[in-house]
């Protein structure tokens, strides 16, 4: 049977969600908390060892200042409300992207979460927020030769923002049919589930089935 160890998130659809709710975009972004809390419950059940879920991209800078100051306050509010709860289930808090250009606030708050959790091992939740593969992949080639070191694919794998194993299974809900500039380097061998769902709408039920159909693909790996 195939191993498990990590599976990675584009939660997209939440926004539409709150519309077709005839609410806001906000609202489906609230709605969307509730997700990442019952997939994240999900995943300790399942024992999967880590799971990522792509919060915010660096491209997300070009939506109206008003989303992205709620986005930013719901992040706050969260961790606000539920750190202990995360350091009860023992959960590792771990963040990846360029976090230098987001605001103070919210650089203090993750900083904190991820200072508080980094001891637990039930479960990784890595938050890719202001992030970007390609940008990524940029500041590890660049690390690496700060460091004099020769470019290989060790190098980048261990410069990349976060020392995690990679990504068995993609999952992208919302219906798009596209990687967004998501783990480019870290996916290239995970299995790809793209559902129509939104992302609000997405189970315990379907996060069940799409691990039981990854559990029965053969996997090569260029192989035979």
């Amino acid at each position: 049977m195939n191993s498990l160890n990590q599976i990675a998130f584009i939660m997209d659809g939440n926004g539409r969600w709150g519309l077709k709710k005839k609410k806001s975009r906000n609202y489906g972004h609230k709605a969307g908390v509730k997700t990442v809390q019952k997939i994240v419950e999900a995943s300790i059940q399942f024992k999967i060892p880590i799971i990522s879920f792509y919060v915010f991209s660096t491209e997300n800078w070009k939506r109206p200042s008003s989303e992205i100051s709620y986005l930013f306050n719901l992040i706050n509010i969260y961790f606000k409300r539920e750190i202990q709860n995360i350091i009860k289930n023992e959960i590792k808090i771990v963040i990846s992207g360029r976090l230098k250009t987001l605001p103070i606030k919210i650089k203090k708050i993750l900083k904190t979460a991820v200072s508080k959790t980094q001891k637990y091992n039930k479960l990784v939740v890595n938050l890719a927020i202001n992030y970007g593969s390609k940008n990524e992949i940029i500041d590890a080639v660049k690390k690496i030769n700060y460091n004099s070191q020769k470019i290989t694919e060790s190098q980048i794998n261990n410069n990349l923002y976060s020392n995690l194993k990679f990504p068995d299974i993609l999952v992208r809900t919302g219906g798009q049919k596209r990687l967004s500039n998501f783990m480019l380097w870290q996916i290239s061998y995970a299995e790809i589930f793209f559902l129509d769902k939104l992302w609000p709408e997405f189970t315990k039920k379907d996060l069940k089935k799409i691990i039981n159909r990854y559990y029965k693909i053969k996997r090569n790996f260029g192989g035979i």
